[in-house]
């Protein structure tokens, strides 16, 4: 795995909590959302989402519920919880810290 692809799987914590910080969603619309709004720089596949889904569901950051979708198909919905809030805060707070200190360091 390269340096750039450690970073990316690094970062979806991150950016599954950014994303649902606004509305609760299910694992496609997460997926499509975060291709929208990286104008298609981060792509996630389901093989690297639901895993990223669970774990923030067993650390307590999000919470899920079943709901009827189109027709008869039910859908796991993912809303972030009060505890997510606060870490995508502090999380987005170090990253921010990163890149800056990064770019400095770079361009010293």
């Amino acid at each position: 795995m390269t340096q750039l692809q450690q970073l990316r799987k690094g970062s979806t914590p991150l950016l599954v909590l950014s994303i649902l910080s606004n509305e609760k969603m299910y694992g496609y619309q997460i997926m499509r959302e975060l291709e929208k709004r990286s104008e298609g720089y981060f792509t996630m596949t389901a093989a690297l989402l639901y895993p990223a889904l669970h774990q923030l569901e067993k650390d307590g950051l999000l919470k899920s519920e079943w709901q009827a979708g189109q027709g008869k198909r039910k859908r796991k919905y993912y809303s972030i919880t009060s505890k997510g809030r606060k870490s995508l805060e502090n999380t987005n707070k170090e990253w921010k810290m990163f890149i800056t200190t990064m770019q400095k360091t770079l361009e010293a």
